[in-house]
């Protein structure tokens, strides 16, 4: 994540398309919890536009050894899991949340299913304001989970 692809003012994250697996730019719009991390997250003084990473010019680059020092501090605590699963997680979760299968796939800027064949061709919708509504769904139902509360947001109906 670089400062130059995030608008704080407007609460988004632009990744150009030169930097995103399917070679099409993304937008995604922050939350306030995305936000308020961002807020406490202080800028390199060395001129380096990324947020995250302490010795590479390159960003953050320590993920392996990263995980084996998270999997040796939560052993016995979780299941084994992978960084991916993250992914999988949330959009297996935000569909139990209500949230469709091609806003889930919208949020995390897959074209597949409904993004592919006659639909994607006809329909270029980058579905804004759902993906918003499903990134707050999500946000706050992470957040009763660290605060140990019901949730606020109210789960979007399924037909």
């Amino acid at each position: 994540m670089r400062w130059s692809e995030i608008d704080l003012d407007s609460g988004a994250l632009a990744l150009p398309k030169e930097r995103t697996k399917n070679g099409r730019p993304h937008t995604v719009p922050l939350m306030p919890l995305a936000l308020s991390i961002l807020e406490t997250v202080p800028r390199r003084v060395d001129g380096r536009d990324h947020v995250f990473g302490e010795r590479s010019p390159a960003g953050f680059t320590r993920w392996a050894e990263t995980k084996r020092d998270l999997d040796r501090r939560l052993a016995g605590q979780v299941k084994e899991w992978r960084l991916h699963d993250l992914r999988r997680t949330v959009a297996t979760r935000m569909a139990d949340l209500g949230v469709q299968p091609h806003i889930i796939e919208a949020t995390l800027h897959h074209f597949s299913g409904h993004r592919r064949g006659v639909a994607g061709v006809y329909n270029r919708s980058p579905y804004e304001r759902e993906v918003r509504a499903a990134l707050e769904l999500w946000a706050d139902h992470l957040l009763a989970i660290v605060e140990g509360r019901k949730r606020v947001v109210v789960p979007l109906k399924t037909a």
